[in-house]
C-alpha cells in the first residue's frame, strides 16, 4: 500500500515520506506501526536468544549456529532495507 507512495530516489525520499504521514489516510499510524513493530520483533529475537544463553541451549551446536545464521540473515536485511 505504501510502495505505491513512496519514491527511493535520494532528491525525493524525503518529501514522499512526508506525503505518507500528512496526505495519505492513517499514513502516519502505518509509518509508526511498521516502526515499533520491527523494534518489538528484535526485541523479542533478543529475549530468545537471551533465553537460550541461560538455558544453555549453545551446547547443541548446529542448532545454534544455525539460529546464529539466521540472526545474522535477518540483522543484514533489515540493515540492507533501513539503509536502501
Amino acid at each position: 500500500f505504501l510502495a505505491m507512495h513512496y519514491t527511493s530516489d535520494t532528491t525525493t525520499a524525503f518529501s514522499s515520506v512526508t506525503h505518507i504521514c500528512r496526505d495519505v489516510n492513517y499514513g502516519w499510524v502505518i509509518r509508526y506501526l511498521h516502526a515499533n513493530g520491527a523494534s518489538m520483533f528484535f526485541i523479542c529475537l533478543f529475549i530468545h536468544v537471551g533465553r537460550g544463553l541461560y538455558y544453555g541451549s549453545y551446547m547443541f551446536l548446529e542448532t545454534w549456529n544455525i539460529g546464529v545464521v539466521l540472526l545474522f540473515t535477518v540483522m543484514a536485511t533489515a540493515f540492507m532495507g533501513y539503509v536502501l
